[in-house]
């Protein structure tokens, strides 16, 4: 699954900024870095009634106090992450004044806003082709009518009963009677077409102006960006207190052009399904074919 490969990388990404640049915060942000992973998952897959911009700004709620006391006033008396009284009342109460402090800008909002944005396109895509796989599954399992079974086989074993049991049926015969087996089905020819035209719509979406791919890999940038912020305005921050985007490769985008091209050649699925399996009937160099009835010349 391209959205949760896509998850995971940016997850590990962000773990690799603690680990490399604040391997002091590493151990005690870990926990909020899953958390805020997993309910984008879960988010992008219709899971639960996750709000994105909640996750977000809880990420951030959590990070400030580890910030506040080891990057901005590092060793300030009962530091949160000690198992102390004076550590644990001092980061829930930096927690709850994060967003009246904003200690880190404009970042923690620009994030929340990119990433609910985004991730909604990508929730509905990934809904929408949820529905289409239900249906495919459906048609897949339809039973077939009593006349449909008797001229299925009638065109492939009655030929056996003359010993022609390589005979392949006529291509005017078989497609007779796969129209016939499959007219129901045929009816969703027009709902189909529309879906593949909203799914193609999506993809443009999750790959345009609302690009899942980069707003994924650009948590990492806005909350590197956003702790050195709150690095920069260090003192107006302990007054108040009181007590890069990187280069990637668009992956995704990749996959979605590949996708679209790949889905639009089966708009016309249900109305081709007749010939489509007639195909595979044929024998492209026999001369002879079976009419139900007959060898026949093609």
């Amino acid at each position: 699954d391209t959205f949760q490969s896509l998850i995971t990388f940016s997850q590990n990404h962000l773990t690799s900024l603690f680990e490399t640049t604040y391997s002091s915060l590493m151990s005690s942000i870990s926990p909020h870095i899953a958390c805020l992973f997993t309910d984008l998952s879960r988010f992008l897959q219709g899971t639960g009634n996750i709000s994105v911009e909640a996750a977000v700004h809880c990420f951030f709620d959590s990070l400030f106090p580890l910030v506040h006391t080891r990057i901005v006033n590092p060793g300030i008396a009962g530091s949160i992450g000690e198992d102390s009284y004076n550590g644990n009342q001092l980061g829930d109460c930096l927690r709850m004044t994060r967003q009246d402090v904003n200690p880190f800008g404009p970042h923690p909002k620009a994030m929340a806003d990119t990433l609910a944005s985004a991730l909604r396109a990508g929730r509905v895509l990934s809904l929408t082709l949820g529905v289409g796989l239900e249906v495919m599954n459906v048609t897949e399992t339809a039973e077939l009518s009593k006349e449909c079974t008797r001229a299925l086989v009638r065109m492939h074993y009655c030929s056996h009963c003359r010993g022609l049991t390589l005979i392949r049926a006529c291509s005017g015969y078989c497609l007779n009677v796969m129209r016939g087996c499959l007219a129901s089905l045929s009816e969703l020819h027009n709902p189909w077409r529309q879906y593949v035209t909203v799914l193609q719509d999506l993809t443009h979406i999750v790959a345009g102006a609302h690009n899942l791919e980069l707003a994924l890999l650009g948590i990492r940038g806005q909350v590197e960006e956003a702790i050195l912020y709150a690095q920069l305005h260090g003192p107006r921050l302990t007054a108040t207190v009181g007590v890069s985007m990187h280069k990637t490769e668009n992956m995704l985008v990749n996959r979605i052009f590949t996708f679209t091209g790949y889905i639009s050649r089966y708009k016309s699925f249900f109305s081709i399904l007749p010939e489509t399996l007639c195909e595979g009937e044929m024998g492209i160099d026999e001369l002879t074919c079976w009419s139900g009835d007959d060898v026949v010349k093609r």
